[in-house]
């Protein structure tokens, strides 16, 4: 399939790529008490339960040597999928609870997922969970690393293509709108490690000093949201499932 840019705009160029973090990234993803109808998450004893069990056995995890750090992350808007991403056959992603660890290079996933205490926390995640996904990752671009380290606003975008090397030339397009109208300044996107299952094609991590309410409307509020964003979605066979979270 050949990448095509509808309505280019000189306001939106390609977006300046810094060098992508070295790091090997373990994505796991949980849907615990997904909404079931408007996008907002709300309040559920099952999952605050499951958040209290993570944070103790991620702190755990990161006194391994080769993990750089270990994030939970709780979810507050889940929407629907739209456009390409709306058809049954893709993995739709409600995830409700989600865990970053960043290890010192892709190369050292491996030991870590065999040892006890990411084995811990992996169980403690499927176990509550109705649908999990994990993705074996490592940064191919990126506008600069995401800072974990303060409170923000995180997202992380699944995606879904016909093409991923269509996917890719497309990301770097829709990034330069969103740091023009929504003031995106940190974005990294993680690529499946080769051989590695994934039902995404990548999975695109960010952050903003912002409210979800006041990230949503900086998108919406925009024609060209949908002139230019949704369309070239839609027109490259490019589908995003985006999950808004907080870090716990």
């Amino acid at each position: 399939m050949k990448f095509e840019l509808l309505h280019p705009n000189p306001k939106y160029p390609r977006a300046r790529l810094a060098d992508p973090p070295p790091y090997g990234y373990l994505h796991l993803a949980a849907a615990v008490a997904p909404p079931g109808g408007p996008p907002f998450v709300r309040t559920d004893a099952v999952r605050s339960a499951l958040l209290d069990r993570l944070k103790p056995l991620a702190v755990a995890l990161q006194s391994e040597p080769a993990v750089r750090r270990a994030t939970v992350y709780r979810a507050l808007l889940a929407p629907p999928p739209g456009g390409y991403a709306r058809q049954g056959r893709f993995h739709r992603a409600r995830f409700d609870v989600a865990v970053l660890v960043e290890t010192d290079t892709p190369e050292d996933l491996g030991p870590v997922t065999e040892g006890e205490r990411y084995q811990a926390l992996a169980s403690a995640l499927t176990t509550a969970a109705s649908d999990t996904h994990v993705l074996r990752a490592r940064c191919t671009r990126a506008l600069a690393d995401v800072d974990k380290s303060r409170p923000a606003l995180f997202l992380f975008n699944h995606f879904v293509a016909e093409d991923k090397d269509v996917a890719l030339e497309l990301w770097e397009h829709l990034a330069g709108w969103y740091v023009r109208e929504t003031g995106l300044r940190e974005s990294t996107l993680l690529e499946p490690l080769d051989g590695a299952e994934s039902d995404y094609v990548f999975v695109n991590h960010a952050r903003w000093d912002s409210t979800p309410l006041r990230l949503l409307l900086r998108q919406v509020s925009k024609p060209s949201f949908r002139s230019y964003v949704q369309a070239n979605l839609l027109a490259n066979r490019v589908g995003a499932m985006p999950v808004l979270y907080r870090r716990t």
